[in-house]
């Protein structure tokens, strides 16, 4: 039988590219987390720990504020920026717990649009490792504001609705997300932070980034021309280009 030609070949990911969708998924999920200010820490925590694992790949290792630069979370450990985080975060709890009780899809939009932005930045720091735009030396530097501002414009210009419907179809589908929301609608008067299940909640992530996975393997296309967007932002002149933290594609 003639072998399909769409079909991906069960090593067509490198293992160092299946964390980068892992972390995505895993930023995803965190709007699930129902403590006020522990889902963005949360969040924090995921993408640097991506950015951490990617390098340790690499064999570097890079100071704490290159970490955060290269997360995209360096802005909001400022003084400024905490408070404005902590004020925002403060006056839209309120407002986003009623809307996620009514409706379940502002749930499914929250954990797409993270999913999203943390595929793509991981997804171009991994190409910006595998090409060597970063080394020990240049970590200690400005390197990581310049690669990240590269990474923040290549995102900027994509339209990124292909990768974010497939988001949206796969956790539509999700176990734990129907289970949060079952519980949500059934007990609304329990509120407050359940007690996680590791077990079901580790398969669920790893089930979400298989599938995460294969949707990438289907739009290749549309990562090369991701890729070709960041090699075109990199090679500008640094002062054309506006450092910092990303917060959406």
């Amino acid at each position: 039988m003639a072998e399909t030609t769409n079909a991906r070949p069960p090593n067509a990911v490198p293992p160092s590219l299946a964390r980068v969708a892992f972390h995505a998924v895993a930023a995803g999920l965190t709007p699930l987390i129902p403590v006020p200010f522990l889902d963005d820490y949360a969040l924090r925590q995921v993408r640097e720990q991506s950015v951490r694992d990617q390098l340790k790949e690499k064999g570097l290792k890079a100071p704490d504020k290159a970490v955060a630069v290269l997360a995209g979370s360096y802005d909001e450990r400022s003084l400024g920026g905490r408070l404005v985080s902590y004020l925002k975060a403060v006056a839209l709890f309120p407002v986003r717990k009623v809307f996620r009780k009514v409706f379940f899809v502002l749930w499914v939009k929250d954990c797409v649009d993270l999913t999203s932005v943390c595929l793509h930045h991981g997804y171009l720091l991994h190409h910006a490792l595998e090409r060597g735009d970063l080394d020990e030396a240049s970590l200690q530097g400005d390197a990581p504001q310049k690669l990240q501002a590269a990474i923040v414009a290549a995102c900027a210009e994509m339209d990124a609705r292909p990768i974010n419907q497939a988001l949206r179809r796969i956790f539509r589908g999700s176990r734990v997300l129907m289970a949060e929301a079952t519980r949500v609608f059934l007990e609304p008067k329990r509120g407050g932070a359940r007690v996680p299940d590791p077990k079901t909640e580790n398969a669920e992530v790893k089930s979400l980034t298989d599938r995460l996975l294969q949707e990438m393997w289907e739009e290749r296309g549309y990562f090369t021309a991701l890729e070709a967007h960041y090699d075109k932002h990199l090679k500008r002149d640094p002062a054309s280009t506006e450092p910092l933290a990303a917060t959406g594609t």
